[in-house]
């Protein structure tokens, strides 16, 4: 296996991508496009990737805007579609100025004609965990023909009456403190409540995994656990929004494959209950290959669990029936 780094231009206009791909030795059978969570970044993903590259999958990936190495300067040297870039200081948890939703999900598809253009002639898969759950969802409404199956991991559902009170709110804070300022009180409208689940709680972070180590090394992380701006929030807002309408959702194509995967115990799927409810709206629109697997114990964290090679061995059983 090898590991390769690869840069773009990002859809936003201004501002680089930093991508990732793990390559097996051997022949390709398939490739694998991660599509990564809210405050975290890609590399998190090796040890999966490497599991994948093992089954004869290449993997793809990146870091989306503002997240990861695409928050941080370009390598000395480094070019973007052949041009020197000039990196503007990082600043997590912000997207664009404009049409950040768009600018994240053109982004995923940028990556995906990067490796179509390698392995063009191979079965392709898409998998999203948490926040990239949710843009994956976009995604395949959006680009859905041209992948052969999607996975989504640690997704959730969010009614439309709390997303519209929540993209007003971040519209309020955005006036009133900027669309550059750390919203302390979304981010505890999120993470905050989904920790009181576990109460007690050892850390603020207890509700990603049940596995202490993985909790320690994420809060230890410079790269992670970072609060979004009002900005963020709205994109990410206007994300849940769309894939929240059933007219919207009827995009898909109705023979893509759909396998939902998390945690029984995840608060951002309710336990399973929210997992549920958005696999019952996939079915409602006549999707024909839909399958959902709870893991029992597990929370938010899937791919790193105590039980993860599980759940990896699942996910690879699952794509083989479909290549």
């Amino acid at each position: 296996m090898r590991t390769e780094h690869f840069y773009f231009l990002s859809s936003e206009g201004t501002k680089q991508i930093h991508g990732m791909r793990w390559i097996p030795d051997g022949e390709v059978r398939g490739v694998v496009q991660l599509v990564h969570g809210m405050s975290e970044y890609i590399a998190r993903y090796s040890a999966f990737a490497e599991y994948l590259t093992e089954q004869g999958f290449a993997v793809t990936g990146h870091d989306h805007l503002e997240h990861g190495d695409s928050a941080a300067e370009a390598p000395c040297g480094a070019s973007v579609h052949g041009r020197e870039h000039a990196a503007a200081a990082p600043e997590y948890g912000y997207f664009a100025e404009k049409n950040g939703n768009r600018a994240l999900v053109r982004d995923i598809h940028h990556v995906y004609r990067l490796m179509k253009k390698d392995y063009d002639g191979v079965p392709y898969f898409i998998l999203g965990h948490s926040m990239g759950s949710f843009l994956t969802r976009q995604y395949i409404c959006c680009y859905g023909n041209g992948v052969d199956g999607a996975i989504l991991c640690g997704t959730g559902y969010h009614p439309e009456p709390e997303v519209r009170l929540a993209l007003a709110l971040c519209q309020v804070g955005g006036k009133l403190f900027g669309w550059h300022h750390h919203s302390r009180l979304f981010a505890w409208m999120t993470s905050g409540i989904y920790n009181k689940q576990f109460a007690p709680n050892r850390t603020s972070a207890d509700w990603l995994s049940r596995k202490k180590e993985n909790v320690d090394a994420y809060l230890a992380d410079p790269k992670c656990g970072f609060t979004f701006t009002f900005n963020g929030y709205y994109t990410l807002m206007l994300t849940l929004y769309k894939i929240n309408r059933m007219e919207y959702l009827r995009r898909m194509p109705r023979d893509l494959p759909v396998l939902f995967v998390s945690g029984a115990e995840d608060p951002v799927g309710a336990s399973g209950k929210g997992v549920h409810r958005v696999e019952e709206q996939f079915r409602a629109i006549g999707m024909r290959d839909v399958s959902c697997i709870l893991y029992p114990e597990d929370r938010h964290e899937l791919l790193n669990e105590t039980d993860k090679e599980k759940a990896w061995k699942d996910i690879v059983e699952w794509i083989r029936e479909r290549e």
